[in-house]
């Protein structure tokens, strides 16, 4: 016998009560369950049941067996149940939070895809300018970048997205290149406040050498749609995910600087609780994010079309 056929024929020798019924239930011989019993005991190395003709008793080890083996073929019965529901279609609410600029150029298209596909998915999108505390709010899913510090939630990585340092010309004319990460101590940068990150702290690597650069600049905001429009109109510095940066890069109205140096990633991941894991709204949701996600990011090559 494997482990759950064991628990499952344990419990129902106790509930049934007696040799005899159980022989009944299993369509067996008394003989043959009593075998069984005594097999089961010979490999624990411990009696679980005082028994005679007509009934049978828990011992203290068969106790402890016995309520173990109730909860465990409880939880067995769980996943399976949720294994298989993860097969059917999805439907309820899904409550999706993601940051503000990325949020509506990314999250709410896909999003509109999504419902097309699974109309009875009601989803509820919220944006944010901070990442949200998920045990403590009301929300399924929420999309975040770089790293995760809570492990209590499940990330899932649906795209690699990096940090870009730029310019434009016309401030690197004027300013001249960085040719060092401490060079940009003498540049205006134009600094992205966001979370609690520390505030104007920059980290370069180039292989093992890693260096934290603080970073001043006349100009500072929350929403990184702002910034790119400073960069653009050539007001300093930004360090900016390649997606938004890409198309101008491009195009020639900005220009990479230190090229050779790797700020800390900015991988899109998905983050939930880990009771939504086998959730069929969720993993739908998830896997068409993924798909859209890759078919839509803006990198050196032209994106593709939406």
């Amino acid at each position: 016998m494997n482990a759950d056929t064991e628990l499952a024929f344990f419990c129902l020798l106790v509930k049934q009560g007696s040799l005899v019924a159980t022989a009944r239930e299993l369509n067996l011989t008394p003989p043959a369950v009593s075998r069984r019993l005594t097999q089961l005991e010979e490999r624990l190395g411990v009696r679980l049941l005082n028994r005679t003709t007509r009934r049978i008793s828990l011992t203290s080890e068969g106790e402890v067996y016995f309520e173990n083996a109730v909860r465990i073929l409880k939880e067995i019965d769980e996943m399976e149940r949720l294994v298989s529901s993860s097969r059917a279609a999805p439907k309820g609410v899904l409550r999706v939070n993601a940051p503000l600029g990325f949020g509506r150029s990314y999250i709410a298209p896909a999003i509109s895809t999504f419902a097309k596909i699974y109309p009875d998915v009601d989803v509820q999108l919220h944006l944010t300018d901070r990442p949200i505390n998920l045990p403590d709010e009301a929300i399924d899913v929420s999309i975040r970048f770089g790293e995760i510090p809570d492990s209590r939630l499940i990330a899932k990585k649906l795209a690699a997205n990096r940090r870009l340092l730029c310019a434009s010309p016309s401030y690197l004319k004027t300013a001249g290149q960085p040719l060092t990460p401490h060079d940009l101590t003498q540049h205006q940068c134009i600094v992205i406040r966001q979370n609690d990150s520390a505030y104007g702290n920059w980290r370069l690597s180039h292989g093992k050498q890693v260096e934290t650069v603080k970073v001043h600049g006349q100009l500072s905001t929350n929403d990184g749609a702002v910034a790119l429009n400073w960069a653009l109109e050539g007001y300093g510095i930004l360090m900016r995910a390649e997606w938004d940066v890409a198309k101008y890069l491009r195009s020639g109205r900005l220009v990479q600087v230190l090229e050779d140096y790797e700020t800390p990633p900015a991988d899109v991941y998905a983050v939930y609780l880990e009771r939504l894991n086998l959730s069929p709204k969720v993993a739908h949701f998830l896997d068409h994010l993924r798909q859209f996600l890759n078919q839509h990011v803006d990198g050196p090559e032209p994106r593709s079309s939406w």
